[in-house]
Formats: C-alpha cells, structure tokens, sequence
C-alpha cells in the first residue's frame, strides 16, 4: 500500500516542478520592459535583476548592465523610491570597497614576484655554486703551490748559503 503512494506522489511532484517553472519563466518575460535613459539610450525588453540604492541591474539581450538612477527620467526614480543621499553613501562604500580590494590584490601582487625574486636569487646561488666552490679550491691550489714555492726558494738559498759560507740576508 505504501508503495502505491509513492508511485502517485512522483509525478505529482514533478509535475509541480515543471509548473513552477513555467511560471517563473512566464513571470520574467512579463517584467520585461523597455528603459530609456535621458541622454536617449535605450534597453529593449530589459529584465530588472537587481535594484541598489544608486541604480538597477537590468539583464537584457545583449548582457548584465547597471543603470544609474541619476540617468533615469523622474517617473522610473520614484517608482523604485530613489534616494540622492542613499545613493551617493552608497557608491562611496562601493568606491572604498573596490580601493581596498584593489590594494589588497596589489600587497598580493608585489608578495608574489617578492617570492619569485627570493626564489630566482636561490636558484641562481644553486647554480653558481659549483663554480664557485671550483674557483675556491683552484686557488687554494694556487696559493699552496706558491707558498711551497717560497718555502722551496728560501730552503735553497739558505742552503746555498750554508754551502758556500755567504750570508743569504
């Protein structure tokens, strides 16, 4: 018994679903209007997404765009109860967000190729490395060779000197 109303209550439901949105797509496209700004631009069959305090979303064919309430003729600023002092604190706070958003993702910016020069200058330091420590014991030979080569010349002369009674000094 059980399973007879699950049986009758799965196409009801989807039933419902499609109903809703047919509604929903019908209701859109009756909101549709066409806007006119007061320098002349128009939007034909704009779909308002989104109403702010200094302007409205309208989605139209051609995409997203935001019309400010300032560009709107008087009768379309009162029906959508625009305020001038609602709307100017509010693009200020938009303003200040968006500065602090571009500051943050400037700091981010200058982290990251501060990480890549640090990163390059160890890669380098790598590389160079075995060179360096080649360079290092070249001259560690070098310097040896010729303090044995001093060592060598005084024990001779000293020899010499002994050898042949006169004073090396």
């Amino acid at each position: 018994m059980r399973t007879e109303k699950r049986d009758l209550r799965l196409p009801q439901e989807v039933n419902t679903k499609v109903l809703t949105f047919l509604i929903l797509l019908f209701v859109s496209a009756a909101f549709s209007e066409d806007f006119k700004t007061v320098n002349g631009k128009e939007f034909k069959d704009a779909t308002i997404t989104r109403v702010e305090p200094d302007g409205i979303v309208v989605k139209t064919k051609s995409g997203m765009s935001k019309v400010y309430f300032a560009e709107l003729p008087k009768e379309v600023q009162e029906r959508f109860h625009y305020d001038p002092q609602k709307a100017s604190t509010y693009s200020a706070e938009q303003a200040a967000n968006y500065a602090a958003y571009q500051n943050q993702q400037a700091e981010a910016q200058r982290q990251r190729e501060e990480a890549a020069a640090k990163n390059n200058a160890i890669q380098s330091l790598r590389a160079r490395t075995p060179a360096v420590r080649t360079r290092y014991a070249v001259a560690v030979r070098t310097t040896a060779l010729r303090t044995a080569r001093k060592r060598a010349k005084t024990t001779l002369k000293r020899f010499w000197s002994l050898e042949t009674g006169q004073d090396s000094g």
